[in-house]
C-alpha cells in the first residue's frame, strides 16, 4: 500500500543519509555490506536455492568476495570491473525492453543466475564504497547517487501514472511505461545539470557531459529493475522479500542501484571527478 511505502520511506531515508554523510568508508562498508548480503540471500530464493546450508553457503560466499575485494583489489581493477558490468547492464536493458515473449516459471536450481547475481551485487558494493572513499567529497557524491535513484523512480512514477500508455516491456514488467521512462529521464537531466553545477564538480566539468551521465545512469538503472522484475517472474513471486512493510524485500528497494552504482562510478571517473 502506499502509506506503507510512504512511511517506511519517512523512517529510513533519514538513517541513510546520515549512514553515507558520517560515517567512515570502512564502516559504512559494513553496514552496506550487511544490506548486500540480506539481497544476497533474496537472490538465491529467486535463483531456486531452498535448502538453508546451501542459503547460508551462498551468502557467505558473497561476503568472502566483498572482503577479498576490499583486501586485494586495487582501483584499477576496480575500474574494469566497473566497465565489465557497464557493458552487461548496457545490455541486458536493451535485451529486456525489446523482449516480446512470455516469461516461463523456472523451478529449478540456476547455478548462472546464482554466479550473475552475486557478481552483481559485489560489483554494486564495491563502486559505492570506492565512491564514497574518495577524498573529500566522496560521500557526497555516493548521497547523489542515491538521490539521482530516488528522483527517477519519482519522475517515472509520477510520469507513467500521469500519461503513461504504451508498455515498456509488457511481458517483463507490464506497469513500466515509456512514460515513465521519459520522466525518469528528465529528472536525470536536471539531477545532472544540479552536479554539473555543484562543488561536487569542482574542476569545471562539462555540463553536457555529466548530464548525459547521469540521464545514461538513469536508464541503466531502470534494467536493473526490468531484470529483478524477470527473476521475480521465472520464480513466481511478487516481490523479492518481506522485509520492508510496503517495500517488499531488501533487492526490490536496491535492484535500481545495483546497476546504477557502477555505471555512476565508471562514468564519473572516466570524467576526472572520482579522484
Amino acid at each position: 500500500m502506499l502509506w506503507q511505502r510512504l512511511l517506511t520511506a519517512a523512517v529510513l531515508v533519514p538513517f541513510v543519509i546520515a549512514g553515507i554523510l558520517y560515517l567512515q568508508t570502512p564502516t559504512f562498508a559494513l553496514v552496506l555490506g550487511a544490506l548486500i548480503l540480506a539481497a544476497g540471500l533474496e537472490m538465491g530464493r529467486l535463483a531456486g536455492v531452498r535448502q538453508t546450508l546451501a542459503l547460508v553457503v551462498y551468502v557467505a560466499a558473497i561476503a568472502l568476495a566483498m572482503w577479498l575485494v576490499w583486501r586485494y583489489l586495487a582501483a584499477p581493477y576496480i575500474e574494469s570491473l566497473q566497465w565489465i558490468m557497464t557493458l552487461w547492464w548496457l545490455t541486458v536493458t536493451a535485451a529486456l525492453i525489446v523482449r516480446r515473449r512470455e516469461l516461463s516459471l523456472v523451478e529449478s536450481v540456476r547455478p548462472g543466475i546464482l554466479a550473475l547475481g552475486g557478481l552483481v551485487l559485489v560489483a554494486a558494493w564495491a563502486s559505492i564504497v570506492t565512491l564514497h572513499a574518495a577524498p573529500s567529497l566522496g560521500p557526497a557524491l555516493v548521497l547523489f547517487l542515491f538521490v539521482l535513484i530516488w528522483i527517477a523512480d519519482s519522475g517515472a512514477y509520477f510520469a507513467g501514472r500521469a500519461f503513461g500508455r504504451r508498455k515498456l516491456s509488457p511481458f517483463v514488467s507490464p506497469g513500466k511505461t515509456w512514460a515513465g521512462v521519459s520522466g525518469a529521464a528528465f529528472g536525470a537531466m536536471l539531477a545532472g545539470l544540479v552536479l554539473a553545477l555543484s562543488p561536487l564538480t569542482p574542476d569545471a566539468q562539462p555540463v553536457l557531459a555529466l548530464t548525459l551521465l547521469c540521464i545514461v545512469v538513469t536508464l541503466v538503472s531502470i534494467g536493473g529493475d526490468l531484470w529483478e522484475s524477470r527473476l521475480k517472474r521465472e520464480a513466481g513471486v511478487k516481490d523479492s522479500g518481506n522485509l520492508l512493510p510496503g517495500h517488499g524485500g531488501m533487492l526490490d528497494r536496491i535492484d535500481s542501484l545495483l546497476a546504477a552504482a557502477p555505471v555512476f562510478g565508471l562514468g564519473f571517473g572516466l570524467l576526472g571527478g572520482g579522484g
